[in-house]
């Protein structure tokens, strides 16, 4: 059975699939007698509105952890700059 990739990932890998911009963009509805059919617009936008929650879940944690690894990096360059600094030049 050959693979289905859905953005950029084969299905079944246990990776969540996302939604690519293109699936956004090139999505069609079934057409009914007045339009789309309303509950599938309403079934595909709280999908994207899943996504898109998560995504910025996951955009608040990478911010707070690198906001975190930028205070513990200029931690460490402070005590490393005590410890290392060069013998006094005016003595000896």
């Amino acid at each position: 059975m050959a693979q289905v990739y859905r953005g950029g990932r084969p299905l079944g890998t246990g990776h969540p699939t996302r939604l690519t911009p293109h699936e956004v963009r090139t999505h069609t509805f079934d057409p009914r007698r007045r339009g789309v059919d309303p509950d599938q617009v309403r079934e595909f936008q709280a999908t994207v509105a899943d996504e898109l929650a998560d995504l910025h879940r996951q955009f608040r944690t990478v911010a707070q952890e690198n906001e975190r690894l930028k205070r513990a990096l200029r931690d460490w360059q402070s005590m490393h700059a005590r410890l290392c600094r060069p013998p006094n030049q005016g003595r000896r």
